[in-house]
């Protein structure tokens, strides 16, 4: 019996997705951080889409995008975010916005599909200002105090003059209405190479990790580079290149299979090629999606730094800067999306965490929640060489839909 259902226009995705990519375009990427002129403009173009979705558009008081239905039956939320990265790619956020987006077209005005997709782009999941401040202002978990401490990590501009600049100062900020959804689904390229080399077009996601962040301090004696002995040297910046070689020795034999640690940025002080550090910072970070793995290896960290310590040479403090809890996906929308993949991708999935925070893992606190991955060309992302087949992307879109169907049906 043939399907007389809508189906996804692969080429209605792939020009949406190029629009996006137009505004703002850098290379064969994009830089739109959050609130500058490209990325409002991307707001705007979601916000026009919006109706032909049946869905009614509203750009909240944090800068969210929310399309909304007043068709009866369950309602199912998706999406994503708009801003990106600096000088970063075109699909790290667009991607799940657009798939939501043909989702709703697809599947609203069908009126042999029970319920409607509601679309949302959550503003600054990249974290210009903060850490998901737009879907965790969705959730309830973002006070306006929060906002006025909010500044660009760039520039130091406060999110309230942001919001004041781009004519969002006085709006509401929308608040999820409990019960009203049967979850959250949100698409996203890998930014990894798990798909890729295995010849895979749908990751099925089935954590997301949780992120640990640490400022490391380093005290020790600021000297003359030219006279002060080596024996006598208290070189703080010495003390924090052993301290991470040291981490990397250790960890390997405590951290689970998919754990990693990165010391993000290194700064020594005065930072002049004739005088030894006095004093040395690193910022540092692990993720994994088992909190008994974090909490090993702190707990190995803070060992380190007393030992450190107890050699009399560099004083060394470890300061707990960040704490996220890693996210369960649904199983029954995992399940879902496999489905969806033997239907459209020939059962070409895997199921796998996320390394990478989403706005997925802050919706999870407060409804069944799930996401899919879609191939990144040689892995790369937040970079403005990201990319992803035209194949894929398609395909990617088929079984986004296919899922968000067998959601609503139940």
């Amino acid at each position: 019996m043939p399907d007389n259902r809508p189906h996804v226009q692969g080429a209605r995705v792939l020009g949406d997705l190029n629009a996006l990519r137009a505004i703002g375009a850098y290379k064969t990427g994009v830089h739109k951080p959050t609130f500058s002129e490209p990325h409002m403009r991307s707001l705007q173009w979601l916000a026009q889409r919006l109706p032909e979705a049946g869905l009614d558009a509203e750009i909240d008081g944090i800068g969210n995008v929310l399309g909304t239905s007043t068709k009866s039956g369950p309602k199912l939320l998706a999406g994503s975010h708009l801003e990106s990265q600096n000088f970063a790619g075109w699909l790290d956020g667009p991607l799940g916005v657009v798939y939501a987006l043909e989702a709703a077209r697809v599947i609203n005005p069908d009126s042999n599909t029970n319920g409607a997709v509601e679309v949302a782009s959550w503003c600054d999941e990249e974290g210009h200002f903060g850490s998901f401040l737009g879907s965790r202002s969705y959730v309830g978990g973002v006070t306006e105090a929060d906002i006025d401490a909010a500044r660009d990590r760039s520039s130091g501009k406060t999110m309230r003059d942001a919001l004041r600049d781009v004519g969002l100062a006085g709006r509401a900020r929308a608040q999820a209405e409990r019960g009203r959804h049967i979850g959250y689904l949100e698409a996203h390229i890998e930014q990894g190479q798990t798909l890729e080399s295995g010849g895979l077009a749908i990751g099925v996601v089935t954590s997301i990790v949780g992120i640990w962040q640490y400022r490391i301090t380093f005290t020790g004696e600021q000297n003359h580079a030219g006279t002060t002995r080596m024996d006598s040297r208290k070189d703080a910046g010495l003390a924090l290149v052993r301290f991470c070689v040291d981490i990397d020795d250790r960890f390997p034999r405590l951290s689970g299979p998919r754990t990693v640690w990165t010391t993000g940025r290194i700064t020594l002080d005065p930072g002049a090629p004739s005088i030894i550090p006095g004093s040395a910072e690193m910022l540092f970070q692990m993720r994994d999606d088992d909190p008994g793995v974090i909490e090993r290896l702190e707990d190995v960290l803070r060992s380190m730094a007393a030992e450190v310590s107890a050699q009399g040479r560099c004083g060394v403090a470890v300061e707990r800067l960040r704490t996220g809890a890693p996210a369960m996906m649904d199983a029954s929308f995992q399940r879902a999306i496999e489905a969806a993949s033997l239907a459209f991708a020939g059962g070409r999935s895997i199921r796998m965490p996320s390394g990478a925070g989403h706005d997925a893992q802050v919706l999870a606190t407060i409804m069944p929640a799930a996401m899919l991955f879609v191939p990144s060309i040689g892995g790369i992302s937040h970079h403005w060489s990201e990319n992803t087949d035209d194949a894929d992307i398609v395909t990617g879109a088929e079984v986004f839909v296919d899922a968000c169907r067998r959601l609503l049906a139940g």
